[in-house]
């Protein structure tokens, strides 16, 4: 009897070069649709940011019903405004709060005094949800009203529809609602909070878009202030300073005493005069809320003089297309 045995053994499994074949074809899948995935999560977030201006439109509209007249931009004495925390400096947020189902923070904050005082602070550090944009991934607020179609100081007679102590009528209006920005998208926020009726809360058409020019103050993520979401207006001597000011009420606060307390070198004023333009965090460009309540996105290389019209209320400009 003759015995036999099988030396062709097959074994199974995979070679190297089978398996780092695998590899690069799912390497290959993932890189294809990480960038879908982004794309289908970015489109949620800028709806989510369309409709946050949509809200703060249509409350905007509710108070000119109520009140026949917009809200102020910022409410205090004395202008140009300065953007340090010094002065009664209450933002149109402020006003239009109960026209956002807000009227627990609207009935919680004291009028009697000013954004920086001391009791005012629950409601200064109050988060609002509808007040930022989900594409901002630093927590700050990011919707400001236009104070002006050019660079310059918070002041009684700018030429948007919110400034210092504005009160603009639907005769006031004469471009049209549909040719006029009352509220666009600010990527750097504010150091002074949402309540501040300065640059933390009103910007103008000075800058190109998404040109990320603001105040000198550079709005970090910590000032001597507080943190992002968290203010308390006391100096804190652990943290560099912006200059030594002490919170005072509407009725205490005058230019001599602000005077005696910090004054000012023409750098420092001229540096705390600044504003700022719009910015964004979505691609190119930013959204904005106009006076009929609809929102637009508009491109950064929208031409600068479109711009300006846009943001000049009764400039009698005639806007084609942008």
């Amino acid at each position: 009897m003759k015995l036999y045995s099988d030396r062709s053994v097959r074994r199974s499994g995979f070679v190297m070069i089978e398996l780092l074949t695998v590899i690069l074809v799912i390497a290959i899948l993932i890189a294809l649709l990480l960038p879908a995935v982004q794309q289908a999560r970015e489109a949620a977030r800028v709806a989510t940011c369309k409709n946050n201006l949509q809200q703060i439109g249509l409350a905007m509209q509710n108070y000119q019903m109520a009140h026949r007249v917009l809200p102020s931009g910022t409410v205090n004495s004395t202008g140009p405004i300065l953007n340090q925390p010094v002065g009664y400096h209450v933002g149109w947020l402020i006003q239009i709060l109960p026209h956002l189902d807000e009227k627990a923070a609207f009935i919680g904050y004291d009028f009697q005094y000013g954004v920086y005082d001391l009791t005012n602070r629950k409601i200064i550090n109050h988060f609002i949800p509808g007040f930022y944009c989900p594409s901002n991934p630093n927590d700050t607020w990011n919707y400001m009203g236009c104070h002006n179609d050019s660079e310059s100081p918070i002041d009684f007679n700018n030429n948007g529809v919110l400034f210092l102590n504005s009160s603009i009528r639907e005769k006031d209006l004469k471009d049209g609602r549909s040719h006029t920005i009352f509220i666009g998208e600010a990527s750097d926020g504010g150091f002074l909070s949402w309540a501040s009726g300065t640059s933390s809360t009103l910007r103008n058409m000075g800058h190109p878009i998404n040109s990320n020019t603001s105040t000198s103050n550079s709005f970090g993520s910590r000032s001597q202030y507080g943190r992002r979401g968290e203010y308390f207006f006391e100096v804190n001597p652990e943290l560099d300073g912006m200059g030594d000011y002490e919170m005072q009420s509407f009725s205490e606060l005058s230019d001599e005493s602000i005077s005696e307390k910090h004054e000012l070198t023409p750098e420092e004023r001229l540096s705390l005069l600044k504003v700022g333009g719009f910015s964004s965090f979505h691609s190119e460009g930013a959204h904005f809320c106009f006076g009929d309540g609809s929102v637009k996105y508009i491109s950064q290389l929208t031409d600068d003089a479109i711009l300006k019209n846009l943001a000049n209320r009764n400039d009698s400009n005639l806007i084609g297309d942008y």
